[in-house]
């Protein structure tokens, strides 16, 4: 990078830890160190709740989901406005009522002791493991830049995070959201105006490739168990995401629990529920006119740069560079492909659109074949090299082709996505253990600047988990869909839990608490045999129905077992 992005990106990450330090600096009490004062307002609220759920993987992945998939990854956020009217509805005045520093508060007065525990138990395993990968997204690209080692970017950031998430506590990082949101999403304007401009043809010629070569497919409509992405699970499977994400998991609940009114916590959730689809509709779009870009100039055959020169340095040079010719004279044929299909529609040449179109799906699916070939050659010259370049598609194109200013300006979204995401993991985390696990069951009766402290000290030890999860988040398989399934693991059983609260009055603690042990042992087993076979019957499931399964399980058992255990004798007199 230029010394112009280098000012761009550390001016605008300074300025805004700087802002949100100065003005939260000296948080005495829980109240103000864990609720903000309760003096927030809608506004402020609902940018903190989008910019809690859009860490730097949305930023990272979605437009390179969006180059190799689509836009049907926009299908998941279908049941998003459904869910936070629900929750506006139902979970926030209990909340209000109840003035609960955590949502797992609710169920020990509904429940008892050990269900709440067990709620929270839940969603710190999630969280602390999901903050690791939240930390891990932009520092795969900074070490991959900078060629830094990863753990010592892991922890670079890591450390940022720390300082003011435990400096300010709860109002710290709602008040630094707002102004990273800012950033996040004129950063990513800018870039989508820049990439259509830069287009060789017009708009509604981009618009025909990318419907021709299927990345326009933003509704499906077909039901199928094994897909991840179509209207069904979005509007359903996710729905159930979305209502434990937003209602149970307290990175999302302490966001808006700091509300100056019940009304203006409202306020802030539907303004997420109506803003985040066009939001990430939008971060979809830009890569699919990434993609329409690079039919247009040749893409690199991998995305990830250093891999690349790893290989022409390597024994396996000329297989390589022959590779990369091969790469090459196919993107031309596709290419000629490509313009002559725009002639052919523009003439209203149908017959001769649709036989371009399977050239073109064909020329395809070669350069795919050789891409294949490469990636075999990266693991041949370092077994243990990442050959998933997905999440290296936007930043690629970032550096490669846009202005000076423009790519540090790009670089302080990714920056600023992790810093406001991991902050709320870390401040949810220390806050849920102080409250739920430490002042409740290990150390009652202190004074609150006591638990301030204790806050401070847990929020840094699950920062200090989250870098050291950061360092194995290259397991996964793709960020995005790697954070997506983490909550699905777990989301379903704390919703079921808290559903039964809400709904099943007759249900007692006792059951309830045996259920969710009984499903959350499912989910992982169904998970562990997805795509195999249990008990003789074949399993095939996309992950985000383990929402819906997981809360419908616990709420079933939970009735079943309600009726079938015996009831607690009488305490004698």
């Amino acid at each position: 990078m230029s010394n112009l992005d280098w000012i761009v990106l550390f001016g605008t990450l300074t300025a805004i830890i700087g802002y949100g330090v100065y003005r939260t600096y000296g948080a005495k009490t829980m109240d103000s160190y864990l609720k903000g004062g309760n003096d927030l307002g809608w506004w402020t609220i609902g940018l903190s709740i989008m910019a809690t759920q859009a860490s730097a993987i949305t930023f990272l992945s979605t437009p390179g989901q969006a180059y190799q998939d689509g836009m049907r990854f926009v299908q998941f956020y279908f049941g998003l406005p459904i869910a936070m009217i629900i929750l506006s509805v139902t979970f926030l005045p209990i909340y209000y009522k109840l003035k609960v520093y955590t949502a797992y508060e609710f169920l020990e007065s509904r429940f008892d002791l050990k269900t709440r525990t067990l709620a929270a138990l839940l969603f710190l395993i999630q969280r602390g493991l999901a903050a690791g990968i939240t930390i891990y997204g932009p520092a795969i690209i900074l070490s991959t830049l900078l060629d830094w080692n990863l753990t010592f970017t892991n922890i670079f950031i890591g450390l940022v995070v720390i300082v003011y998430t435990v400096s300010g506590g709860t109002k710290a990082v709602s008040i630094t959201q707002k102004q990273q949101m800012t950033v996040m999403m004129g950063g990513m304007i800018l870039a989508g105006i820049l990439v259509v401009n830069m287009l060789p043809v017009s708009f509604g010629e981009a618009m025909h490739v990318a419907g021709k070569m299927e990345k326009l497919n933003i509704v499906n409509f077909e039901f199928d168990w094994g897909d991840r992405y179509n209207f069904w699970s979005g509007i359903t499977g996710a729905l159930f995401l979305f209502l434990s994400y937003f209602g149970t998991d307290q990175s999302q609940v302490q966001r808006y629990l700091n509300g100056r009114s019940l009304k203006e916590s409202r306020m802030g959730l539907i303004m997420n529920g109506f803003l985040k689809v066009p939001m990430q509709f939008v971060i979809l779009f830009i890569g699919v006119m990434v993609f329409v870009f690079y039919q247009f100039y040749q893409p690199p055959i991998f995305f990830n740069k250093v891999q690349t020169e790893k290989l022409q340095s390597s024994d396996y040079s000329d297989d390589f560079a022959a590779l990369e010719g091969e790469y090459s004279s196919l993107f031309e044929e596709k290419k000629a492909a490509i313009d002559g299909l725009l002639q052919a529609q523009e003439n209203g040449e149908e017959q001769q659109v649709r036989i371009l179109q399977g050239q073109i799906a064909n020329k395809t699916a070669q350069a795919e074949g050789v891409r294949d070939q490469v990636k075999e050659l990266i693991t041949k010259n370092d077994p243990n090299a990442e050959t998933r370049d997905t999440d290296y598609v936007f930043m690629r194109f970032v550096m490669d082709y846009l202005p000076q200013g423009i790519v540090g300006l790009l670089f302080a979204v990714i920056f600023s996505a992790a810093m406001s995401s991991t902050a709320s993991e870390l401040n949810a985390l220390g806050s849920t253990t102080t409250i739920d696990i430490y002042k409740r069951s290990l150390n009652q009766g202190k004074e609150s600047s006591h638990y301030t402290l204790s806050s401070k000290v847990f929020t840094a030890v699950w920062g200090v988990f989250a870098i050291l999860f950061a360092t194995y988040a290259s397991l996964f398989e793709n960020l995005i869909q790697a954070v997506n399934l983490l909550g699905s693991l777990f989301y379903g059983t704390i919703l079921g839990i808290f559903l039964v609260g809400f709904y099943m009055k007759w249900v007692k603690g006792r059951a309830v608490f045996i259920a969710a042990l009984i499903t959350e042992m499912m989910i992982l087993l169904i998970h562990w045999k997805n795509g195999s076979t249990l008990l003789g019957l074949s399993i095939d499931i996309g992950f985000l129905w383990y929402n819906a399964i997981g809360c419908l399980l616990v709420m079933a058992l939970s009735a079943i077992l309600q009726l079938i255990l015996p009831s607690p004798k009488p305490a004698k007199a």
